[in-house]
């Protein structure tokens, strides 16, 4: 798990390594153990390591050749003589290069496949630099696992980028007049000078409206995200060819009976969470005491013969409901060593502006809060690794959302997000135009191929929801405190068992993920999968509302939120966001309140020092 970023100019000259530097410097969050940079003709590559696999030989970058036949490759930094936090740029070197954030989770068996091949190194990330040199653009279908990987090929002349299918690992990139430069972060792009942050407004609607923003085009003018399963070939600083794999398979429900279905999953968990808990380093898992995380962690118990090491996040004295009574219960069934992380209502007002800093890809998601805690205490207690239940409702149907869209409208049924968060409040100076028609092209895009609507709307969440609100948030929450998340759910296999399970596998009697609930009922009575839930949610509105009529007048005049305002609407919309009625205006003020403290930091360029109060208070 790392940091990587890179450039290829259009002219052919090398890059400056001060600017490689600079890169290298703003992502070193992502990567404190280690550093690696090299220059090959019109392309450098710079990297930020966090050890996890091969711990003393997997520094890159890595490089190969293909002589005959005969593969070799070695890593860029001298190897196991190299100690953590040392950086070494190399130049002038004719093999290929590699670099990488993620982790190739069937590199033991890609090695083994690979029977000539003379591995250097016992980095999970080796594999695909050989498959490369076999296969070309193609060599991601054979990766199993979270990675955006770039590559500089010498013999091709030529930089090629890849994402996961999932879209778990970020990247970023924008095709500037001096050539191509990509990034794990756009604000490091920023930092290092390449591009400057500028707003767009089509993308600013969105990220009001949904909360997230879609499709390839950022926030940012001219930068663009790498969308989740491609690969890209880059010559001359320019895009010139450009593959995509799906994560999802295509076609209708295939028929299946409950008890084959049963034996099924539980192999294709066992497998997936098997694999994701390859490391040399130590891990644990965060558990909410819904139904996701304890089917991790009933399944983790299985597979492990210490103590699975759990945190859970609560929130004391509010009226939303707290999870850590069920957490526990579930823990003290499995013998898990559990921790329980308070949020408060001091930590909101304290922490948001650091963690409206690091979701430089904005998402304006309030589980961030709880997130950014848990990753700074499985980072005290000493861990590199986390395994988190992400993708289990899009797996599986577990959103309301999905029922609804089953339903006529007749019967209550309606299209996903037919309504944004700031429709009929009189807050915004102008009703924004056009702010759900990425996500219709998602929804449009995903009904095809014969698939039912529950299928489609999960495909449409996976399109966008799950990697540009879900993913980037866990992604930047952990990474801040150098912990890699991983998310067995989102799993090659298991998406291609899980998506063609028959609707009634999925939803029956009003809930969702019947066929999860169903094995996790058998194998951990004691998570109560049965049982109504209140959905997870954050005392965001509560909390704002204590404080609405000191921070309305605050945040309205905030640059970011006087362009777009009314002013004394939005000092209303305060007021109310803590009353009986205010659900609405609650969610509506966090939306605000977070785009004030976002639009400060990565567009007016103002660090977060302090917290809510203190920085919505300093004078530009």
């Amino acid at each position: 798990m790392c940091g990587i970023a890179g450039i290829m100019t259009r002219s052919g000259a090398p890059p400056d390594d001060a600017v490689l530097r600079a890169l290298s410097a703003a992502l070193a969050h992502r990567g404190p153990d280690g550093q690696g940079r090299v220059i090959s003709g019109a392309t450098g590559l710079a990297q930020t390591r966090l050890a996890i696999i091969d711990l003393e030989t997997g520094d890159q970058p890595l490089f190969a050749s293909q002589n005959t036949g005969k593969q070799e490759a070695r890593t860029g930094l001298g190897g196991a003589g190299v100690s953590p936090g040392t950086s070494r740029a190399r130049t002038g070197t004719e093999k290929a290069a590699l670099i990488a954030n993620g982790e190739i989770y069937n590199y033991v068996e890609l090695k083994l496949d690979m029977g000539r091949v003379e591995f250097q190194t016992g980095s999970d990330c080796e594999p695909p630099l050989h498959l490369y040199l076999r296969h070309g653009l193609d060599f991601t279908r054979h990766l199993r696992g979270m990675y955006a990987i770039a590559i500089c090929d010498p013999a091709e002349d030529s930089l090629v980028l890849a994402r996961d299918p999932f879209g778990i690992k970020p990247l970023y990139y924008a095709e500037t007049a001096e050539g191509l430069v990509f990034a794990s972060e756009p604000q490091a792009l920023f930092r290092a000078g390449l591009v400057k942050p500028v707003l767009r407004p089509e993308a600013r609607n969105e990220l009001l409206q949904l909360q997230f923003t879609t499709g390839a085009a950022t926030v940012f003018e001219g930068v663009r995200r790498l969308l989740p399963g491609e690969t890209v070939q880059v010559r001359g600083g320019r895009i010139t060819d450009r593959l995509s794999r799906k994560a999802l398979p295509e076609g209708g429900p295939i028929e299946i009976s409950p008890s084959a279905a049963l034996q099924r999953l539980d192999e294709v968990l066992s497998d997936s969470v098997n694999i994701h808990q390859r490391s040399d380093v130590p891990y644990g898992m965060f558990l909410s005491g819904g139904i996701d995380s304890s089917a991790l962690l009933a399944m983790m118990s299985r597979l492990n013969e210490r103590p699975v090491r759990a945190f859970t996040a609560g929130f004391s004295g509010t009226h939303v409901a707290d999870e850590r009574g069920q957490a526990r219960a579930v823990a003290e069934a499995t013998g898990a060593e559990h921790t329980e992380v308070e949020f408060s209502e001091d930590d909101f007002w304290a922490l948001l502006p650091q963690i409206a800093a690091v979701m430089d890809d904005p998402a304006a998601d309030y589980a961030a809060l709880p997130t950014y805690k848990l990753a700074a205490a499985a980072k005290e207690a000493g861990l590199k690794v986390v395994l988190t239940g992400e993708g289990g409702d899009e797996m599986f149907g577990g959103y309301g959302r999905y029922r609804r869209v089953r339903r006529s409208r007749l019967l209550g049924g309606r299209p996903m997000r037919e309504r944004g968060v700031f429709d009929g409040l009189g807050v915004l100076r102008d009703e924004p135009a056009g702010w759900r028609d990425g996500f219709a092209r998602s929804e449009e895009d995903a009904a095809r191929g014969g698939r039912t609507k529950l299928q489609a709307a999960q495909a449409a969440d996976c399109a966008d929801w799950l990697p540009h609100d879900l993913l980037a948030k866990l992604d930047r929450c952990l990474m801040a405190h150098g912990v890699e998340g991983r998310v067995p759910f989102l799993d090659l296999k298991v998406a291609e068992f899980a998506l063609r399970l028959p609707d009634r596998l999925k939803v029956r009697r009003g809930q969702g993920k019947w066929l999860l609930r169903k094995w996790l009922q058998t194998v951990l009575p004691a998570a109560r999968p049965f049982a109504r839930k209140r959905g997870f949610t954050v005392p965001v509105g509560e909390w704002i509302g204590g404080r609405g009529r000191e921070l309305g007048p605050l945040v309205a005049s905030q640059p970011g939120i006087e362009e777009i305002c009314l002013p004394n609407a939005v000092e209303d919309l305060f007021a109310a966001a803590g009353s009986g009625s205010g659900q609405r205006a609650g969610r509506a003020a966090w939306g605000l309140l977070f785009h004030a403290l976002w639009h400060r930091r990565h567009i007016e360029g103002q660090e977060a020092q302090g917290g809510v109060f203190d920085v919505l208070g300093e004078k530009g």
